[in-house]
C-alpha cells in the first residue's frame, strides 16, 4: 500500500501529571502543529476515535482522558479534589509533561470551561480554538439545564438525586447521544454503553454529581472567558449540533461578540455532533486550522 494511502495510527499511553496517571491517545507526526481534544461528560477520548485519524496526517493530534473519566487513573491517596479549576490544573501538568508550548484547542462539553482555563493560564499556547458545542455564554444554557440549576440552588440529597436519574443514568446518557438526531439509528450504541460504564464504576458516580454541582463556577467564570476572547481573539470556530438540549444554538452565535471574525456553523444533529457528523467537522477543523497555523 502507499503510505501517503494508509489511515495514521492512533496510539495509547499514560503519562504522570499532577499527581495523576493521565491516558491520552495520539497519532501524527511528532514535529507537527499540535492539536489538544478535550472532551465532555460522559465520555472520554473515545468520543475523539474518529476525528483523530481525519487531522494526524497534518497535525499532532492528543486526546487525554479528564479525571474521573475514561481509563485515566487517580491514586487514592492523591485525594483528588474534583472540580473544574482541578481539570484545567491537571490538564496544564499533562502539556507540560509532554512539552507542548503550542496547541489548537478542540473543546467539547466539559471540555470548554476546562480548556478555557488553559487558554487563560497560557493565551500565548493557543493558536486556535474549535468549540463543539462547547459553552461559555449564558445565552447557550438550554432548558435541560433545569434539574441542575436546582441542585445549584439546593444541593440536596434530593435534588443530587434528581440529577442522577437525569444524567448518571443509562437512559439519561443515551439521551445525551440520540436526542435532536434525525435519524438515531445512526449513532453507534458502544460509546454511550462505555460511558455508562466507566461512569458508573464504585465510587464515580459522586464523582460526577460533584461535576455537575461544580459547573455553577463556570457559568461564574464566564465573563472572564468572555474577557479572554475579546483580549486575545484567537481564530475560533464554533460548530454545533443545532438540536442540542444543554448547550443551544445562542451560545455558538454569542461568541462572535467577542470575537467578531469567528466563524459559526451548525449541524442538524444533537450534542455528540461527531456520532453523524464527523466529516463535516474534520473538514471544517481543517479549514480553520489551515488559516490559523
Amino acid at each position: 500500500m502507499d503510505k501517503s494511502s494508509q489511515v495514521p495510527l492512533t496510539t495509547v499511553h499514560h503519562v504522570e501529571a499532577d499527581g495523576v496517571s493521565v491516558f491520552y491517545r495520539e497519532a501524527g507526526p511528532a514535529d507537527a502543529p499540535v492539536v489538544l481534544l478535550l472532551h465532555g461528560f460522559p465520555t472520554s477520548s473515545f468520543q475523539y476515535r474518529e476525528l483523530i485519524p481525519r487531522l494526524a496526517d497534518k497535525y499532532r493530534v492528543i486526546a487525554p482522558d479528564l479525571p474521573g473519566f475514561g481509563f485515566t487513573e487517580v491514586p487514592k491517596n492523591r485525594h483528588y479534589k474534583y472540580s473544574f479549576d482541578a481539570l484545567a490544573q491537571t490538564m496544564v501538568a499533562f502539556t507540560d509533561a509532554l512539552g507542548l508550548k503550542r496547541y489548537a484547542l478542540y473543546v467539547f462539553d466539559y471540555g470548554a470551561p476546562t480548556g478555557f482555563r488553559l487558554a487563560m493560564a497560557h493565551p500565548e499556547r493557543v493558536t486556535a480554538i474549535v468549540s463543539q458545542n462547547g459553552n461559555a455564554y449564558e445565552d447557550g444554557l438550554g432548558d435541560a439545564w433545569a434539574p441542575i440549576r436546582r441542585y445549584w440552588n439546593d444541593p440536596s440529597a434530593a435534588n443530587r438525586e434528581e440529577v442522577r436519574k437525569a444524567a448518571v443514568s443509562f437512559e439519561g446518557i443515551k439521551f445525551q447521544y440520540v436526542h435532536g438526531v434525525p435519524n438515531p439509528e445512526a449513532v453507534k450504541p458502544e460509546g454511550y454503553w462505555l460511558d455508562y460504564a466507566l461512569v458508573n464504576r464504585a465510587g464515580n458516580t459522586d464523582i460526577q454529581l460533584d461535576l455537575f454541582l461544580d459547573y455553577r463556577n463556570n457559568v461564574k467564570l464566564y465573563p472572564k472567558f468572555q474577557e479572554y476572547f475579546r483580549k486575545s481573539k484567537p481564530p475560533l470556530l464554533a460548530i454545533w449540533g443545532k438540536n442540542d438540549p444543554f448547550f443551544i444554538p445562542p451560545g455558538a452565535e454569542a461568541y462572535k461578540r467577542d470575537i467578531p471574525n469567528a466563524t459559526v456553523q451548525f449541524l442538524d444533529t444533537g450534542h455528540f455532533a461527531l456520532e453523524t457528523h464527523v466529516e463535516e467537522i474534520a473538514a471544517a477543523v481543517r479549514e480553520l486550522l489551515q488559516k490559523a497555523i
